[in-house]
């Protein structure tokens, strides 16, 4: 049934798209509460600001399971393994959608956190064993691209219910989502053997004495961090800032998703060929979209706009950061997903908490705008002494190797990164 039709492009199963399904439900999960925030907050009697540290709970937890649940599951059966986390999951949404008070709420997030990204580290390599090697860059595609459909339709559909049915609601939703999707692994994914020989772990942890990687973990927090300072205060922003209704949450949380779908398709093209070029762009471009949100976030029409844009260029720059992890942490593939997922949510975690900061201080929602364009500023330098560092690096090697052209560069240079970012791909 999923024989090739063509020897060139097989047939990914569907079992691969099951995953992608429960990444959607992940997804949703983890960003959706930057549309509920408001009733959260009202409902559990805290402030915003405090309502915000429920996402960055959710960080945390990211930062913590990615490269624990890694290593711990490394000799378990995937297919249990996959069922296991993706159940803890949805019994972490059920215990978020009948919390009686803000500390069970809190609890919930953290572990949901820890099953989802034990589910990331699992997940992907399951999908990757379920195809010949010429298809996991499409398989990986797919399962990643649920995270862009949790923005685009997760996050909006979120708020929606939130809006009209209670915030409680949405947790319902995405456990309802859980639940098929805890199905489909069940009943589609097959069992998937364990590797005869088992990544050496002493080896790999090796890479973090690479300065490289430590540059390019600064850079992934720092931009993730200045796009989530402001994107988890986005719904009282819109309201209280730019007075729209609170039905326009949902639609510009839409907007913010296509804009990441965009971003995404054009910066995976690129990436390959511009790496650096992408990261310096993509992250200057976030810098002045935040910017201009703090000084025209009064403005409906300039606070939509620059929401949709802001999309474009946090999720643009994507697959050249995930890229650029996995050239540095190429050795050691058993946790380089797992640095990079980390990564990223550190800086989810940072960027609510600095946003929280920011507002607790009374600078105002449009404080958030400021705060995170300063962090992406800082991730601009570390992305250049990072360059530097790369192009001797390529120097001394091309030298070695009897080429001191500069083509000799650019070509090892482009080489190099082909390696890896072809099979992350889409991943935010």
């Amino acid at each position: 049934m999923n024989m090739p039709a063509h020897p060139d492009r097989p047939r990914v199963p569907l079992s691969v798209y099951v995953l992608g399904l429960a990444v959607f439900a992940l997804g949703t999960s983890e960003f959706m509460l930057s549309g509920l925030l408001p009733p959260i907050a009202k409902d559990m009697d805290v402030s915003i600001p405090r309502a915000g540290l429920l996402i960055s709970a959710f960080a945390i937890g990211m930062v913590v399971g990615a490269p624990l649940l890694a290593v711990a599951t490394l000799r378990l059966p995937r297919r249990t393994t996959l069922v296991t986390l993706i159940t803890v999951f949805g019994i972490g949404q059920v215990a978020g959608a009948v919390a009686p008070n803000y500390a069970v709420l809190f609890i919930s997030r953290v572990a949901s956190a820890l099953a989802c990204a034990g589910f990331w580290a699992v997940g992907a390599a399951v999908a990757v064993a379920m195809v010949p090697v010429n298809a996991r860059a499409r398989a990986l595609a797919i399962m990643i691209g649920g995270l862009s459909i949790a923005n685009v339709l997760g996050v909006p559909a979120g708020a929606f219910l939130g809006e009209h049915f209670g915030w409680r609601s949405a947790f319902w939703a995405v456990a309802v989502a859980s639940a098929v999707a805890l199905l489909g692994v069940l009943t589609l994914v097959p069992a998937i053997p364990l590797p005869e020989e088992r990544p050496r772990l002493s080896h790999e942890v090796r890479i973090y004495r690479e300065p490289q990687l430590w540059l390019s973990i600064g850079v992934v927090a720092l931009a993730a961090a200045g796009v989530f300072c402001v994107f988890s205060y986005l719904a009282p922003l819109l309201t209280d800032v730019a007075g729209l209704d609170n039905g326009w949450v949902p639609t510009v949380l839409a907007l913010f998703g296509i804009g990441a779908l965009i971003g995404t398709a054009i910066g995976g093209r690129i990436a390959d060929a511009h790496l650096f070029g992408v990261l310096l762009s993509g992250i200057a471009a976030s810098t002045v979209l935040l910017v201009a949100l703090a000084l025209l976030a009064q403005y409906a029409v300039a606070a939509v706009l620059l929401s949709f844009l802001l999309g474009v260029s946090c999720f643009y720059t994507a697959p050249a950061l995930n890229a650029r992890m996995f050239d540095v942490a190429g050795a050691a593939p058993t946790l380089a997903g797992a640095t990079t997922t980390a990564a990223f949510n550190l800086g989810n975690t940072s960027g609510p908490w600095l946003g929280g900061i920011v507002i607790d201080a009374g600078f105002g929602f449009t404080s958030t705008a400021w705060a995170g364009g300063a962090l992406t500023a800082g991730a601009i330098g570390i992305t250049t002494v990072s360059l530097r560092h790369h192009r001797r690096t390529a120097a001394s090697r091309v030298v070695a190797g009897g080429d001191g052209g500069e083509g000799g560069i650019a070509i090892g240079e482009k080489r190099e990164v082909e390696t890896v970012v072809k099979p992350v791909r889409g991943e935010p």
